[in-house]
């Protein structure tokens, strides 16, 4: 299979072929927040943070994750400006995603403006501690982007 990088619900869920066992990425600078959600898209959930080296590295360690657990396919959280703009972080990311064509998956970018706030907030009403909200928030981020995209996925109407 060709590698397939889209922000296009529609062909990505064509490229699947039907629904599947998704992974959800949250990358950043120093680590990868990685999450999974079953393969009827119904819920997602945190699976690991992966502490970046060089992407080689990056790429073996989530290629052995992927493989392992039978992924049909990658959302990526895209940090798009709160406009809808690139910047310079965006631009990393949609390197980072065309970079993963090795995995020979699909990958869909997901706006993920917010999310990490999001689940920041939660934890701190959660009454969660720092040092524990450090540990946890790039898998639960990557599990707020992966849910987003799958409830999206899920409510696709049908084609035309």
């Amino acid at each position: 299979m060709a590698a397939l990088i889209t922000p296009d619900t529609r062909v990505f869920v064509t490229a699947l072929g039907g629904p599947g066992k998704l992974a959800g990425l949250d990358v950043g600078t120093r680590t990868i927040g990685v999450a999974s959600c079953d393969s009827g898209w119904s819920f997602a959930g945190p699976l690991e943070t992966i502490r970046r080296t060089k992407f080689t590295k990056d790429l073996e360690q989530l290629r052995g994750l992927l493989a392992r657990e039978r992924y049909a396919g990658v959302v990526v959280g895209l940090p798009l400006n709160m406009d809808g703009s690139d910047s310079p972080r965006t631009q990393s990311v949609r390197a980072f995603a065309r970079n993963l064509a090795p995995l020979e998956l699909p990958v869909l970018l997901w706006d993920e403006r917010w999310s990490t706030q999001a689940v920041e907030r939660a934890m701190i009403a959660a009454d969660v501690s720092r040092a524990r909200r450090a540990e946890k928030v790039d898998a639960l981020a990557a599990a707020h982007i992966l849910q987003g995209a799958i409830d999206a996925l899920a409510n696709l109407p049908p084609d035309e």
